[in-house]
């Protein structure tokens, strides 16, 4: 019955998506060349609040949990489980005082209006899975630059989104380097749940009434810890705090 209903409501949120992104993918580019940086992260904010508001049409409700726990002033390595399109919205919405910019696959970078131009344009790398040696330089030059700017990366182990909700296994790489090349860093564990009930049926009709939901669990510093304990403790927090 779920599915039935969602049908005619998922059309009208797929039209406002695309609508939203079409529309602000010529004010990123104003913002941007025109007026700078800090122009062009409200416009992504905002951007990404519209697309929260477009996921309540589908009866959703969003979530952020610990929030207060982050601190200021340093650079922030988020890391967090992958399910689905919303861990990315809601992330840079709740979390945009700390200016995250994200670890992506390179084939995001192109072909979709206001997305692509922001992974290329904001302060996020794109990475081809598909030549690990090509990622290291590239999330080598993330850590330098969330280290001098005080900003902060979000990083998803998994790689791939889970579809079900359970945990992949969690890759080490990516998280080492910037660890390494951003030593005043604290490393933040986020857990996010029920994202992935949104394409419980695919990318067609959505799933509705979702309790989406973000919880920032206890930073860890960088210099205070061997990698292999910070990579033990964020996997152990994250996994413990997914709701299955």
């Amino acid at each position: 019955m779920q599915k039935i209903i969602s049908y005619p409501i998922s059309f009208i949120a797929i039209l406002l998506f695309l609508l939203t992104l079409v529309v602000f993918h010529p004010i990123q580019w104003i913002c941007f060349n025109v007026f700078g940086y800090q122009a062009h992260k409200k416009s992504v904010d905002y951007l990404n609040f519209f697309l929260l508001r477009i996921g309540h049409i589908m009866f959703n409700t969003f979530k952020i949990e610990g929030r207060e726990n982050v601190p200021t002033g340093v650079p922030i390595i988020f890391v967090a489980n992958h399910q689905g399109m919303y861990d990315i919205i809601g992330m840079i919405w709740f979390l945009r005082k700390f200016h995250p910019k994200f670890v992506s696959k390179v084939e995001l970078g192109k072909g979709i209006p206001s997305v692509s131009y922001n992974l290329r344009h904001g302060g996020s790398v794109l990475i081809d899975r598909k030549d690990p040696k090509q990622a290291i330089p590239l999330i080598k030059g993330m850590s330098e630059y969330i280290e001098k700017n005080k900003r902060s990366a979000v990083i998803f182990p998994e790689g791939t989104r889970s579809k079900t909700g359970k945990p992949k296994e969690f890759a080490q790489s990516g998280l080492k380097i910037l660890c390494k090349y951003a030593p005043s860093a604290y490393v933040v564990p986020v857990s996010i749940n029920n994202s992935w009930k949104f394409f419980r049926f695919g990318f067609f009709p959505y799933g509705l009434g979702n309790n989406i939901s973000f919880t920032i669990h206890q930073p860890l510093a960088v210099k205070d810890y061997p990698f292999d304990e910070i990579m033990e403790k964020t996997e152990n927090a994250i996994v413990q705090g997914i709701k299955l």
